[in-house]
């Protein structure tokens, strides 16, 4: 507000009444005197006077010079002089709690303005706090993250719909069971199967934040594959189910690092150190949902603690959710281990051991316990190896004994970018008890006929390239799986126990192979929008059972064709 001269000449007559009459109550008394000390009094009151025309005049050049300093901060910002001090966005933001600073009520015209710094220069004041999240806004992020109290938060998932042609019936949905292709002699194996679904679409968050020298982060995730009670999935609702994929927090300080929930497992190949974001695992860029024959994998609660002694190396421990696990290959209940016929022991499945009954309620010694080391020199070279230890535990009713039997396995990868935007990529698992962590399965162990367990050889492999070229992801890549037959023969003397006997099963699998490529075509992306993609598989799957009965095919193979329209929600995290 700028003020006129009629308004600085009232401020000046009211300042000097207020002089005048402070510097009269502060003489010794009213004048009792002669006439020759009136006048003296009347000489020291015109000297007052003068005095203090002085000091009006100083005041009002002052004004004067705040006038002007307000006329060029109005000019720096472009906002009319009266908006600075009645405008709330342009006041320092004073929260919604008390503060300690004093506030000043401040009138639109009883005032004058008092000029606020401007915006600009409040964004850029440096935070006494090294966490983005509590740093001004930025406007310029791309794209904008939600804020929750200190922690910045992202939505995370993308929505498909996608199509599936198979010259099989496999009747596994979009997600490929490896274990249980159908043989081309009867009549899964002689009609084909077309699908649309849209149970691959993943929606969830990621929270990050600082706190007191500690990163935390938080991620969530969840697809539509879950397992429905009803029969509406077809008919005329489509009413898929929720399936709980990725929970877990991680919080790192200096060096170590700590990770709770479910999370995929610490054996799952990486592609950077041992992140359990999903962008720093390697469970290929394939559309099916069971990823690839082979891949070691499993997506379980536990807890990890992870050391960082430098930039390049990364070493860690995990305890993870345990399954004593005898189903077949595949996850499925036909091509489980054959028990022992004595009641003790052929009464176990379900109760002792997971049969492929998918319930919780099989006894554990301990968690399953899984160390792993990463090597990055660089950005273009990653290398990791591990080892899991597991240990099984039954208990004989009839002989009042327990059987105790420790497994194991290995694990070695490397993922190298040979030339620009070419990556080779080579995973490998054999273990001696380990089938349960591979994709396509393979029981964990089988029990003899006196009680005692003996653990299944099983294997994994994944090996292939991705190459980026403009806008398209290429891939190819060959799995496999080899299960090791392990039998015996009941206390009878004469009937086969175990796992890939003669005359066993014909989904007591040998092998497993797997040859798939496909591309990824970016279509539109915009940081603050999100992305739309188009994709395609094309996958040849091979299954050889240990035991070829009469009138069988001595193997099951199909082709299957994935098509999938994908679009991506927008999300980054601020630089921590």
């Amino acid at each position: 507000m700028k003020l006129s001269n009629t308004s600085s000449r009232q401020l000046c007559a009211l300042l000097a009444i207020v002089l005048v009459g402070s510097n009269l109550f502060a003489a010794d008394g009213p004048a009792t005197g002669t006439g020759a000390s009136q006048n003296e009094e009347i000489a020291r009151l015109q000297t007052a006077l003068a005095a203090q025309q002085k000091q009006l005049e100083a005041l009002q050049k002052m004004m004067e010079q705040q006038q002007k300093l307000l006329e060029n901060a109005v000019a720096q910002t472009g906002t009319p002089s009266g908006v600075l001090a009645t405008s709330p966005a342009l006041r320092p933001n004073l929260g919604s709690v008390a503060s300690i600073a004093p506030i000043l009520p401040v009138p639109a015209k009883a005032m004058p303005a008092v000029p606020f710094p401007a915006p600009q220069a409040a964004a850029t004041m440096p935070s006494a706090s090294k966490n983005p999240c509590e740093a001004p806004p930025d406007t310029n992020a791309v794209p904008a993250y939600l804020r929750l109290g200190s922690t910045c938060i992202i939505p995370v998932g993308f929505m498909d719909f996608t199509s599936i042609w198979r010259d099989k019936n496999a009747a596994s949905g979009i997600a490929t069971n490896f274990g249980s292709i159908p043989f081309n002699n009867v009549a899964a194996g002689k009609l084909s199967e077309l699908r649309f679904s849209p149970q691959n679409s993943r929606l969830g968050f990621r929270a990050e934040g600082d706190w007191k020298g500690a990163h935390f982060m938080a991620y969530n995730e969840f697809d539509f594959n879950g397992t429905s009670g009803g029969n509406n999935l077809g008919v005329s609702n489509g009413s898929f189910v929720p399936r709980l994929r990725l929970f877990w927090v991680d919080i790192r300080k200096d060096k170590l690092e700590i990770l709770a929930g479910q999370s995929w497992t610490l054996l799952t190949p990486n592609r950077k150190g041992l992140s359990a974001l999903p962008g720093d695992l390697f469970f290929s860029q394939v559309i099916d949902l069971n990823y690839m024959t082979g891949l070691t994998w499993n997506r379980q609660p536990g807890i990890r603690v992870l050391y960082h002694p430098n930039s390049t190396v990364t070493a860690g421990v995990s305890l993870e959710n345990p399954d004593q696990y005898i189903g077949g290959s595949g996850g499925l209940n036909a091509g489980a281990v054959v028990l022992p016929a004595a009641a003790a022991l052929s009464g176990i499945g379900g109760a002792q051991v997971d049969n492929a009954s998918n319930v919780l309620n099989t006894p554990n010694l301990h968690p399953d316990i899984i160390g792993k080391i990463a090597f990055d020199p660089s950005s273009k070279f990653h290398f990791e190896v591990g080892g899991i230890e597991r240990t099984f535990k039954i208990w004989d009713s009839a002989t009042n004994t327990y059987s105790t039997k420790v497994g194991g396995g290995a694990l070695l990868g490397a993922n190298v970018e040979v030339v620009k935007n070419l990556r080779l990529i080579s995973t490998n698992f054999w273990s001696d008890g380990g089938g349960r962590y591979l994709f396509g399965q393979a029981p964990d162990f089988v029990v003899r006929a006196d009680g005692t367990i003996s653990p299944v050889h099983a294997g994994g492999t994944v090996d292939g390239f991705e190459a980026t070229v403009n806008k398209t992801l290429f891939y190819a890549y060959f799995g496999g799986i080899f299960i090791e037959k392990n039998t015996a023969l009941d206390a009878n003397g004469t009937t086969k126990i175990g796992y890939g006997f003669a005359n066993s099963s014909s989904n007591d699998n040998r092998l497993l192979q797997e040859i798939t490529f496909g591309f990824n075509q970016t279509i539109w992306k915009d940081p603050r929008y999100g992305a739309i993609n188009v994709m395609g598989q094309y996958q040849w799957q091979n299954r050889d059972p240990w035991a070829v009965l009469v009138n069988q095919p001595k193997a099951a193979h199909d082709s299957s064709i994935w098509m999938n329209l994908r679009y991506t929600l927008p999300g980054s995290m601020p630089n921590f």
